[in-house]
Parts: structure tokens; sequence; C-alpha cells
């Protein structure tokens, strides 16, 4: 019987030890290598799934895109900086906005704040040309400016105008602008609510829309569309702890735009229609209250004007203190009036020269009297 060789059992480890690192080498150097090289030399790209036809949402807003954003324009200020020392003129950028065409004469339309204190103001339109701009009007107190640019015809796109008087919380409306120097972009939303008043650095504005759609700096002076294309408004501010955009932003209506831009074209400024009464809130309140009535009370009515001619009766003081009270506005045409912010804001609707008819309270009675306003 031969004795069993002790170097058998060392040969056997040693074996399994090569064939283990062997494995390890192949399986986690070679093969990663070898599976990469089978799969770049068999990689194909995937089929395609079709997707089938648009939604009819998607279709409509790539209609109103298409259809509007050849009206919208970027625009950008520059300013002037006088060194003191040399007397030389550095002309340095000031500030970027948007804006749109508003006919075929080359008007663009945009906000007060977006040119407000510029030295120039250059405009780009969809064809990427920019055209030096000349100032037309201004309207600080609605935020509104109109620019204008020599352009052909033929590149000049006006955008449909609608009408605000009939908007609806939670319609759908579409901002077109240039938000941080992105130009003509497209953000999506609803009416969120309507006749909101900010402050701005001209004072309060009355009866904007606010909207959820994405405003942020660079959208100012981009228009606010419906589902329809048309023009409801135009963007001019948001309100966000952190500048950018938050879920609120503001349109000025277009029925604002439509009236206050014809006469900054016109004259350059905007005038607001006068009636030519004197009137005081708290004076109002005491003796509405006391009557029973809503309404603005007249205190005095300024010689030789609408409120003169139409025969308008303002308040008058009797024996030691006493007040005898004049007539009270209750509506101008079809707005009504409940303190002199209202008076003022419902003359806003109106122009000029324009014919309204004033309803009141007098001795007792409602009383409608026609009145042209200056």
């Amino acid at each position: 019987m031969s004795e069993k060789n002790p170097v058998d059992p060392l040969l056997r480890t040693l074996r399994l030890l090569v064939w283990t690192v062997a494995a390890l080498i192949f399986f986690n150097w070679v093969w990663p290598f070898l599976q990469g090289w089978i799969l770049a030399i068999t990689a194909e790209p995937r089929a395609v799934t079709p997707r089938g036809e648009l939604t009819q949402t998607e279709q409509t807003n790539i209609a109103i895109f298409r259809q509007a954003s050849p009206s919208v324009v970027y625009i950008t200020t520059t300013e002037d900086r006088i060194n003191l020392w040399t007397r030389d003129i550095t002309r340095i950028p000031k500030g970027t906005g948007s804006g749109f065409i508003w006919d075929g004469h080359g008007h663009i339309v945009t906000n007060f704040h977006v040119i407000k204190g510029a030295s120039a103001a250059y405009v780009r339109l969809q064809d990427q040309k920019t055209y030096k701009a000349t100032l037309v009007g201004v309207s600080p107190e609605h935020d509104l400016a109109v620019l204008r640019i020599q352009a052909s015809l033929s590149i000049l796109h006006p955008l449909p105008i609608g009408r605000s008087s009939d908007l609806q919380v939670g319609q759908l409306v579409y901002a077109i602008g240039n938000p941080f120097g992105l130009d003509h972009t497209l953000t999506t939303g609803v009416i969120s609510a309507l006749n909101r008043t900010i402050r701005s650095d001209a004072g309060l504005i009355h009866d904007l829309i606010q909207t959820d759609a994405a405003i942020n700096p660079g959208n100012s002076g981009g228009p606010l569309l419906d589902s329809a294309g048309r023009l409801i408004g135009v963007n001019t501010a948001i309100f966000s702890p952190s500048g950018a955009y938050a879920g609120i932003g503001f349109a000025v209506p277009v029925d604002t735009v439509n009236r206050v831009v014809p006469r900054l074209i016109a004259l350059g400024i905007y005038e607001r229609p006068a009636l030519g009464v004197v009137v005081d809130d708290a004076i109002s309140r005491l003796v509405t209250s006391r009557l029973g009535v809503d309404g603005v009370l007249v205190l005095q009515v300024e010689p030789g004007s609408a409120a003169a001619r139409a025969g308008i009766h303002g308040s008058r003081l009797v024996g030691e203190g006493g007040l005898l009270p004049g007539d009270i506005l209750q509506a101008i045409g079809s707005y009504r009036i409940g303190d002199s912010r209202e008076l003022l804001n419902a003359l806003e609707h109106f122009a000029p020269g324009e014919k309204v008819t004033l309803t009141l309270h007098r001795d007792g009675r409602t009383m409608k009297v026609p009145v042209t306003l200056e």
C-alpha cells in the first residue's frame, strides 16, 4: 500500500486559488469590457412609440403662440452716465422688458416702468432686427408707455384687441414675453381675480387682472391673451417676496389700454376726464348714512365746469355750522359710485368731451342728468 503524497493537497489548494483569482479578474475586469464592447457594436436606436394627435389644449396653445409671437417685441434700454471729472458720456445698459406692436404705424406698447429713466430704448422684433425707438407718450398712473419704430409694414403685426369688461375668473390666459432675457417665452394660466389694486412708483393702479400665469422680470409690458388669442391685458407686475414668480401676477386690463393708448399717440400725455366737483369722503359718509342712501356727496361745484353746466347742486353752509346737503352722486353711466376713489375710477372709463348720464339723489328722489365731461 503506497503512502499518500503530502504535496497533492497543496497543489489542489493552489490550483483552486489560481482559478478563483482568474474568475475574479474575468468578472471584474474582462467581462465588463467584453460586455461594453458587445453592446457598442450591437446598440441601435429604440423604436419610437407613436403618440397620436395632440390634445385640443395643446393645439390651442400652439396656434395662439404662432399667431401672437410675431407681435411681441424685446425692449432694451440704456442710460447715459457722465464722468464728472472728464465730462465724458458713457452709455450703459439699464434694463430689459417686453412690449407688443399696437398698429401698422410702428407704435409699440409697453410699461412705463420699463423705459422710466432711460436715455434710449431699442426694440427687437421677431426677425431679430433691432430698431431705435422714439418715445411717443407715457401714463405713469396706468404704468403704460408708447414707443415708435420705423419699420416695414410687412413685419408689423398688430395684436387683435379683446375686451376686459366681460372677463371671468377661471378663464385661460397666455402670457408672452422675455423673462430674464429669454425672448418669446410662452406661459399659461388662468384669471385668478379681477379688479385688483396695487401700489406702483406713480401711486395706486386700480382694476388690474390677477393671473397665475408665470410672469417674471422681463415679462413687463408683454401681452396677456385670452384663449382666442386676443389682447386682454398688459403684464405689469408680480407679487413675490423673492422678486421671482410666485403665482401672483397683474396685468392692466385692455379696456384701459384701449382708452389710454390712443390719447398717448395723439397728445403724448393722458388727461383724465373731469366732472368739476369737490367731494370729501368723511363728510359724505356722515350725510349719506343719515339719509340712508349710497353715493358721494357733492360739497362744491367748480364754476364753469361740466357739473356746473349740467346743473349739479353743491352743498351749502346754513346757520351756525349747519350743512344743507347738495346732490349725492350715485353712478356715472353704468358705474356705481360709493366714494371718491370709485368716482375717479368711473371717470377713467370715459373720454374728455364724452356725454354721460349721472344718476344722483336730490331732495329725496333719484334723478338722471346728462353731462358732457371736460
